[in-house]
């Protein structure tokens, strides 16, 4: 029970942590495009004297970049307390290309403020929306590998897998099985090729287990097809 309540104080925790980055990044688009704001009425004088505070007393507005770091630092912080399954498709290249985006939409925009002020502005709001996006996909993906990689394969099953056929061989006589296997971390399309059944096929396994829709009703659909007959003996035990 006490495990249960650290579970839930510490994803309070990160929660709030990543509101804060949030936070940190609109309190940067106001301050940066104030001008914009300004124009549309969208200003509060409350939330000026807040940030003039913060800009006198910790500087936190005198360069583009501080606003930008401190929200990357909590948004890093928050996703070290994500939970979430595992996933095949989540790869490191795919985690060095989404914090490539990132950095340089998040990081390197600013020349876009120097362009006219509503286009500039636009672009540089999409910009950073779009950076800090694919920045937390990163960080939540290279959290949950990292996580999984510690307990990877606790059955042995990539030891124990081995590559199958993958080459689709027909000829007029063959039954051709798709199948999917597990091989390298990645799951593979495969074919079971019987080039020449006319020696006969056994197929074994427990009731239920799927005989008769993978592989007998394959047999039938794909001889019929072709032309040819068959004899199939369904023995029971």
């Amino acid at each position: 029970m006490q495990g249960e309540d650290d579970l839930r104080g510490l994803a309070k925790i990160m929660a709030f942590m990543r509101a804060v980055s949030i936070l940190l990044v609109l309190m940067h688009l106001y301050w940066f495009c104030y001008g914009f704001f300004m124009e549309r009425g969208w200003t509060l004088e409350i939330i000026n004297k807040i940030l003039g505070n913060f800009d006198k007393k910790a500087g936190l507005f005198s360069h583009t970049l501080y606003t930008k770091i401190f929200a990357v630092v909590l948004l890093a912080l928050s996703c070290l307390g994500t939970k979430g399954v595992k996933n095949e498709k989540i790869t490191w290249a795919k985690i060095y290309v989404a914090l490539s985006i990132g950095i340089v939409l998040f990081f390197l925009n600013f020349p876009l403020l120097k362009l006219s002020p509503v286009v500039g502005t636009f672009l540089y709001m999409f910009s950073m929306a779009g950076g800090y996006i694919a920045l937390l996909m990163a960080g939540v993906w290279m959290h949950r590998l990292l996580n999984n990689n510690l307990m990877d394969d606790v059955f042995n099953n990539e030891n124990e897998s081995f590559q199958q056929e993958t080459k689709l061989m027909q000829n007029e006589y063959s039954v051709n099985l798709p199948t999917k296997f597990y091989y390298k971390n990645k799951w593979n399309d495969g074919w079971i090729n019987v080039v020449n059944p006319f020696r006969a096929t056994i197929v074994l396994g427990t009731p239920g287990s799927g005989k008769s829709y993978a592989i007998v009703n394959n047999y039938i659909k794909q001889q019929i097809e072709k032309g040819f007959s068959m004899y199939i003996y369904d023995f029971k035990f």
